[in-house]
């Protein structure tokens, strides 16, 4: 009677450690990137575990000599090097250059999560002190290379996107939308920015984006979540995973479209002037799902987040559940594929890359942290019609790869993407600490 104790002990055991095996496993893609991309992706049964899936590359920056690699047809090389984490970039139309040095604010988070993405930064070069300001670069020989720096402005609080409207220069911090006086050709603002309105902040996606609307009355600002997918409740959700239309004159601001858990590249289609967005969607269901996307948005699109994704698919992991909104949740244009990790959005203009970059849009692909194999790490585009939306079969095709090293490792990270007044491709590596610069050969 002992023995069969013994081994029914023993059994048990080793069913249980399977069991915790099973559930702790990182979960492995069944799907390539490009089946998840696209006007019509796969979209797979959603896989939980009880861990998530981790594979961040560790941020090692560039070796000496060595550059990313660019598409057949096209070259890249150093526009600028020795920045402090640039992140985002603006251009101005005098061929003057905005970079944002910038990372997140101190993290308040506490606990277990606070201490796990604490972790995740640091590995990913995330956690370092914000430089807190925007750099002008100049290259006034055009020989695509910066050969003037100065800081434009600094004191800022982990600031990101850049407009110019209206004789201001508006700058996206991750709780305000400032703005400042502000001439193309001027290398060093000495005012003082004033609020136009304060943003939602305090944890969470710290990122906030800004573009003009047309007409230069109003602007369109970004505002990620707070949590993956709602967890601390909709209440903390307030204004949050939205597009804000603010208005500078009456300093308010309105709901444009909601339900996208992180916007940040926004940006217009030049030919239909059609308005588009870049989003990341949420963790914990698997390496095949959701997709990034890219969306054309219009006033009062609501995308479903938290309790809906890629147009109607059901969270189960959401609670209180919300039916009524899933006949209104609108399908993205394009899926990216999932976990890239899509930032930037800069659309193609007078073919200065060639023909077969001529009409279409640019995302820069942060890279994965949850994905096993990894995904993004790269520039991709999105070839478009006449219509001002992708091609039926298009398919995200590299522009800029190389960010990743044999053994997994980040030489750099691709972030925000530009297009220079004289039409080459900016784009901004916060690990890499430098604005590569792509053109044609």
């Amino acid at each position: 009677m002992r023995k069969h104790t013994v081994r029914l002990l023993i059994l048990l055991v080793v069913i249980a450690a399977i069991v915790l095996f099973w559930l702790t496993r990182p979960d492995r893609a069944r799907l390539s990137v490009a089946e998840v991309s696209g006007r019509l992706p796969k979209i797979t049964p959603a896989r939980t575990h009880l861990l998530p899936t981790v594979q961040i590359a560790d941020a090692v920056g560039w070796p000496a000599g060595k550059t990313p690699v660019a598409v057949q047809g096209l070259k890249v090389q150093a526009f600028a090097k020795g920045l402090d984490h640039p992140r985002w970039l603006y251009a101005l139309s005098n061929g003057d250059v905005l970079v944002a040095e910038t990372n997140g604010p101190p993290d308040e988070g506490g606990g277990v999560a606070g201490w796990f993405e604490r972790r995740l930064a640091k590995n990913a070069g995330e956690s370092g002190a914000s430089a807190n300001r925007i750099t002008l670069l100049r290259d006034t020989n055009h020989d695509g290379v910066t050969d003037q720096r100065s800081v434009l402005i600094g004191g800022l609080n982990s600031p990101l996107g850049m407009a110019l409207m209206g004789g201001y220069l508006y700058i996206a911090d991750t709780d305000a939308l400032l703005r400042v006086r502000f001439t193309p050709g001027e290398t060093k603002i000495t005012d003082k920015p004033e609020k136009v309105i304060e943003l939602p902040h305090n944890g969470g996606h710290w990122t906030r984006n800004v573009v003009a609307a047309p007409g230069g009355k109003t602007l369109f600002v970004t505002v990620g979540s707070k949590t993956n997918i709602g967890e601390d409740g909709m209440d903390a959700e307030s204004y949050r995973a939205d597009i804000l239309q603010v208005d500078p004159t009456t300093r308010t601001a309105r709901i444009y479209a909601a339900g996208m858990r992180n916007p940040n590249g926004m940006a217009y289609e030049p030919r239909s002037g059609r308005f588009w967005a870049v989003v990341n969607e949420r963790d914990g269901m698997g390496s095949d799902l959701p997709p990034d996307y890219m969306s054309a948005v219009e006033l009062g699109d609501n995308f479903g987040w938290p309790w809906y994704y890629w147009g109607g698919y059901p969270d189960k992991r959401v609670s209180p559940e919300n039916p009524e909104l899933q006949q209104y949740s609108k399908r993205p244009d394009f899926a990216l594929g999932p976990h890239v990790g899509a930032l930037g959005l800069a659309f193609a203009q007078d073919g200065a890359l060639g023909a077969n970059f001529s009409a279409g849009a640019f995302v820069g692909e942060h890279g994965s942290w949850d994905r096993h194999p990894p995904s993004g790490y790269k520039v991709v585009y999105i070839p478009f019609q006449p219509n001002g939306f992708p091609l039926p079969d298009a398919k995200p095709v590299d522009v800029l790869t190389g960010f990743l090293a044999p053994n997994g490792d980040a030489y750099g990270r691709p972030v925000g993407v530009a297009t220079a007044a004289d039409g080459a491709l900016l784009v901004a590596d916060d690990v890499g600490n430098a604005v590569w610069r792509v053109s044609a050969r």
